[in-house]
């Protein structure tokens, strides 16, 4: 994991009580990235074990997903911003290739489509909410989506200049719009998905997928 001012991108990993997962997440962290661990409220060990590993920790206090993803990515310094989760579930080894069309010169935005490497990995509720908002997605902006991918890069000025204001669950699905409003390119490639490690926040009950597709509703409002 890079410590160096001048890395290629920053990693900006929204954190809740993922201790038992930090450990995996930043020995992947590529060379030539910055992890920026944003703790989001954690009553575990979290922020000691970033610092320890040598990530770059945000405190957020306002608790949000959104919260947590732009106050890393105010946080972050370098040129590109990607963007993961941190439970182990998305292997941050993948960004180099996933952030490729960004650096080439060929995209702006690049999600990444998650691919279950086994079965539990991506509950079925989850599946479903994902796909009716691709449809969605696509009815409003056009873009061809199978996935809102929570891993994704793009370039740090170009994406403050969204002004994105979603604080919640919505925030990745305005990102997604007001890119396309824009006038974005924006390309999806896959990558593999992995069982996460400890309890979901948001699609790990029918619940917390409830709450997240109504969040991104009122994006699409």
């Amino acid at each position: 994991m890079s410590n160096h001012s001048s890395a290629r991108g920053d990693v900006v990993l929204p954190c809740l009580n993922e201790a038992e997962a930090l450990p995996w997440v930043l020995d992947r962290i590529p060379d030539g990235w910055n992890a920026v661990v944003v703790d989001n409220g954690s009553t575990d060990d979290s922020a000691r074990i970033a610092e320890k590993l040598g990530a770059r920790v945000v405190f957020e206090p306002r608790r949000g997903f959104g919260a947590a993803c732009h106050a890393g990515l105010r946080a972050a310094t370098a040129e590109l911003v990607a963007f993961c989760d941190c439970d182990a579930s998305l292997d941050p080894g993948e960004l180099p290739r996933v952030a490729t069309p960004v650096v080439d010169g060929e995209a702006d935005l690049v999600l990444a489509r998650r691919q279950p490497t086994r079965r539990g990995a991506w509950p079925l509720h989850a599946r479903v909410g994902n796909q009716a908002l691709s449809r969605l997605v696509r009815r409003r902006t056009g873009l061809r989506l199978h996935d809102l991918g929570p891993m994704r890069v793009a370039r740090r000025t170009d994406l403050l200049a969204l002004d994105l204001t979603d604080r919640r669950s919505g925030y990745p699905l305005q990102m997604v719009v007001h890119a396309a409003d824009a006038g974005w390119r924006v390309a999806e490639t896959e990558v593999p998905y992995l069982p996460r490690v400890g309890t979901s926040k948001v699609t790990g009950t029918w619940r917390g997928t409830w709450h997240a597709v109504h969040d991104m509703r009122e994006v699409l409002r």
